[in-house]
């Protein structure tokens, strides 16, 4: 009997979960394998890259090896970079993997499939800015944000040398979710700094500047969630810059289509998301604006009923001609509607189409507050909630996320290590 192969390209929210589910369903059938691939050895959840950032997570405790999930949830784990596929033959290509010398670790390799499920994911879109792709940050990835990370430590370190000459100014463009959570969080790593050892540091001394280039910040939201989130920001000196649209960047900042000039020592771009862009022109499959592959009502590509896409690099439109936005719970969704069909062929059922439900947003803005909404059973329409509850709600998103990966029994063991860690760990990553 010859092994029917589940190939998931991409371990972000939707792409870990779903291998873990199909993993921990078929881990005593020999018949069905699933095989999970990244380029990436680790995960850790997207929403909480800025905290990786600002050093409020450290991602070396609190990722997940991809490994030792596959061992434990029964799938087959392939590091490597999808560079090819064959519709045809029914294969994947994975680039070379090479060491830090150049030297070839690993071949590049082909892998068949059945079903295969991309969950790539999205990256930052600098719309093709001059000098934003040398000059800025962007937070993607773990490796990105870690990056940052090594530089602030280094910057607040240089400032301490030198006795702050001036203030330690920090550019953040697009105020988005991860534009604003990473303001508010780096307020919060400047006063914590002060108790390792920069204790002449005068958090003043940090001046966040939040670039937007719409009227107002958190423009996918409602506006009185934007205007409490302006409220708090504005209370923790954040400088909030609206209709202001970046030109070009610098080495020294920022200059705007108005001409002003705004220097920044640290250059952050958090402005729009788009798919890679490979998906442009891989096998002949259909996209969208933004490099998204097109997906039918049972998320399967229009081109290929074999191939399905998930998250944000999926473009499925809903009956009333909105698309599904590019958050989480999206990709949650997507990745419950998937397990549920293939389980469904499985048996000879037909697949069921996907019903995208919007349950809310809520943003972080470190420990300081959360805003956002609650839509569902909880109210009418939406409900705005902030302070404790809404924080508490943030930090429910993420536990039913490592819900979805590890089981309960495993996510309160992570959440009673967290409550421990507290005690013995510092409160902010200083390396």
């Amino acid at each position: 009997m010859s092994e029917h192969q589940i190939v998931i390209v991409g371990g972000g929210a939707g792409g870990l979960e779903l291998a873990s589910k199909l993993g921990r369903k078929f881990k005593s059938d020999p018949a069905t394998k699933i095989t999970l691939v990244d380029r990436n050895l680790t995960h850790v959840w997207k929403p909480l890259l800025h905290e990786v950032a600002a050093g409020a997570l450290d991602s070396d405790i609190d990722g997940v090896d991809y490994r030792v999930q596959a061992a434990a949830s029964g799938f087959r784990f392939q590091p490597g970079e999808l560079i090819g596929l064959d519709r045809e033959q029914q294969t994947i290509t994975l680039a070379p993997i090479y060491d830090n010398q150049g030297v070839e670790v690993v071949a590049a390799r082909e892998l068949y499939y059945d079903q295969l499920i991309l969950a790539i994911g999205s990256v930052t879109n600098d719309f093709g800015t001059e000098g934003a792709a040398e000059h800025c940050y962007f937070l993607d990835s773990v490796k990105q944000a870690k990056r940052f990370h090594h530089t602030l430590m280094n910057t607040f370190l240089a400032s301490q040398a030198q006795r702050y000459p001036k203030p330690l100014r920090v550019g953040i463009v697009g105020a988005g979710a991860t534009g604003v959570e990473l303001a508010a969080e780096l307020h919060k790593s400047a006063e914590l700094i002060r108790g390792y050892g920069f204790d002449d540091f005068d958090p003043a001394k940090l001046e966040v500047i939040l670039i937007e280039a719409g009227p107002r910040i958190l423009p996918a939201l409602k506006e009185r969630i934007a205007a409490a989130a302006a409220h708090e920001l504005t209370k923790l000196g954040v400088d909030i810059r609206t209709e202001t649209a970046v030109k070009s960047v610098s080495a020294e900042g920022f200059t705007t289509q108005s001409g002003e000039f705004i220097e920044a020592a640290i250059k952050v771009w958090a402005a729009g998301v788009r798919a890679p862009d490979f998906l442009a022109n891989l096998a002949g499959l259909e996209t969208a604006r933004g490099n998204q592959l097109v997906v039918n009502d049972t998320l399967q590509t229009t081109e290929d009923p074999k191939i399905f896409a998930i998250g944000d690099c999926a473009s499925f439109t809903m009956p009333d001609g909105r698309r599904v936005p590019p958050r989480a719970q999206a990709a949650h969704q997507m990745a419950e509607c998937i397990y549920d069909n293939l389980l469904r062929t499985m048996k000879g059922k037909p697949m069921k189409p996907f019903v995208y439900k919007d349950h809310g947003s809520l943003v972080s803005l470190s420990n300081y507050n959360a805003v956002g909404t609650l839509m569902g059973n909880l109210a009418r329409g939406s409900m705005m909630i902030e302070g404790k509850i809404a924080r508490i709600m943030y930090k429910s998103l993420y536990r039913m996320h490592q819900v979805a990966v590890h089981g309960y029994f495993k996510t309160f063991l992570y959440m009673l290590a967290q409550v421990i860690n507290r005690r013995l760990r510092p409160r902010l990553k200083l390396h």
